[in-house]
């Protein structure tokens, strides 16, 4: 090693060690948390599950009041749940008043081809998703289980919301037409209505009395992607009823893989009236 060298490493070893000791001291560190993670017996269906639970922050200030609950398919934490919780976070902030304070619960997956999807008589589809058909089971254990966990073990109050994109939004959609009671509102983003050669979209829905709030989007996906979502829409906007509201976005700018974040917090302000 020459002089000169040994000179310019002697400098930048003394730089490095002068900006060190100008380093601030750590005082304190402590875990950052949005929410905690539950898990949950489930006799319906055989089997754990994980919840991944957020309460707003005025929850433990004031044991008198009760709040709405937010049910999000695919809710684990390395899916929906934390961005999705951000945006209720934000949107219930006062002075943006987009949401009211909300409970949310990510309802973490074990198999969502299995538990999203009724049984298929497309041979594509029972070929490509071998364990499918499980979701009358899973719809039992959020109608059973699921919402009784959660109205004895937190202040929740009647109205409640189901999000589900992709697989999940034909979840939704069929929860929607079979027991539409179980949610107030419903927020269907991207739905797999091409499930079982879009035979959903032939069921006659269940009727109910209720006030609901029914949002659906897509992106631009494809043309069966956007063609039966719109075909959602229209079919639920043909019989509509007056206790309900419809809303229906097309994404033009987003994805499959990015309406999801866009079409919530859509969702949200037009849930609250507010004008986009």
């Amino acid at each position: 090693m020459t002089f000169k060298a040994s000179i310019i490493l002697l400098s930048l070893s003394l730089a490095i060690t002068l900006h060190a000791q100008n380093l601030p001291e750590t005082v304190n560190q402590e875990d950052f948390s949005i929410g905690k993670t539950i898990t949950i017996n489930s006799k319906v269906l055989n089997e754990h599950r994980e919840l991944n639970i957020y309460l707003p922050p005025s929850y433990h200030l004031d044991s008198t009041k009760f709040y709405p609950v937010i049910y999000l398919l695919d809710g684990s934490k390395d899916e929906d749940f934390i961005h999705i919780t951000g945006i209720v976070q934000f949107g219930s902030f006062p002075w943006i008043n987009m949401v009211p304070e909300s409970i949310v619960v990510g309802i973490g997956n074990v198999d969502r081809k299995r538990d999203f999807t009724y049984p298929s008589n497309n041979e594509l589809d029972q070929s490509e998703f071998p364990t499918s058909g499980g979701s009358a089971k899973f719809t039992s254990f959020i109608a059973n289980e699921l919402r009784p966990f959660i109205n004895s073990n937190y202040r929740a109050n009647k109205n409640n919301t189901l999000i589900g994109q992709s697989l999940g939004g034909l979840l939704a959609t069929e929860i929607l037409f079979k027991e539409p009671n179980l949610f107030s509102n419903y927020i269907i983003v991207s739905p797999s209505l091409w499930w079982d050669d879009e035979k959903l979209l032939s069921f006659t829905p269940t009727n109910y009395q209720s006030k609901k709030t029914i949002y659906i989007a897509v992106g631009k996906e494809g043309e069966v992607m956007e063609r039966t979502a719109n075909e959602l829409f229209l079919k639920l906007k043909k019989d509509q009823k007056p206790w309900t509201k419809l809303f229906f976005q097309f994404l033009e700018d987003k994805t499959h893989g990015d309406a999801l974040h866009q079409a919530v917090y859509n969702a949200f302000e037009l849930m609250q009236g507010k004008d986009k």
